[in-house]
């Protein structure tokens, strides 16, 4: 195997880890919460996965480092092809196992208008991109990486999930059957925005 196939099946193996426990956790109360689920797991995939592809396994994240030059256009599109393939077969794992698919909808389905749910998703996938821009950016050491990138993950749920669940990962957003436009927007755009401030900030 290359090591860019090498890298594609890393990023299709931990999204579909991410996506798997967390559809668990939201279908079956565990005695973890699932934003402390989310971190942990994320970072464990850091530590597993990150020497291989740098264990995105989202597709905000990917598009955000594209966006600073931090992977290939080719790269990119691989990587988002993988992680929705990922999170695809943790939504048929989540519905072997249970019988079920949580359909976590964004409460703007409900009673708040969709700019407030893209706004979180935006505001909670910055302290998450953040997060990540340290590690890329080598002003993390390696071996805290997985500390840093998972933590920044819970983070960003913390602050996202009171307006939208803080989902924060559109190819989660689709395993667990709740892909909206809210969570595809809200974490690109806020990724995005995080990307470019921590490149202008440390140069």
């Amino acid at each position: 195997m290359t090591s860019h196939t090498r890298a594609y099946a890393a990023e299709f193996l931990g999204t579909a880890i991410l996506t798997l426990l967390v559809s668990l956790s939201l279908v079956r109360t565990l005695l973890v919460p699932t934003p402390i689920i989310a971190g942990l797991t994320l970072g464990m995939i850091v530590f597993a996965f990150g020497p291989v592809s740098g264990a995105h396994v989202n597709p905000a994240v990917t598009l955000s480092l594209l966006s600073i030059k931090k992977i290939t256009p080719r790269d990119a599109g691989y990587y988002i092809l993988a992680q929705i393939g990922g999170a695809l077969l943790a939504m048929l794992l989540t519905f072997a196992l249970t019988g079920m698919i949580p359909a976590l909808y964004p409460k703007d389905a409900v009673d708040l208008h969709t700019l407030q749910v893209v706004l979180a998703e935006a505001f909670g996938a910055f302290v998450f991109v953040s997060g990540i821009c340290a590690v890329v950016y080598g002003k993390v050491k390696p071996e805290f990486g997985g500390f840093v990138v998972g933590g920044s993950l819970l983070m960003g749920i913390l602050l996202a999930s009171g307006i939208s669940n803080g989902v924060l990962n559109p190819a989660v957003a689709l395993g667990i059957g709740s892909l909206s436009v809210s969570y595809v927007v809200g974490p690109i755009l806020g990724g995005a925005a995080a990307a470019w401030m921590y490149r202008w900030i440390i140069k």
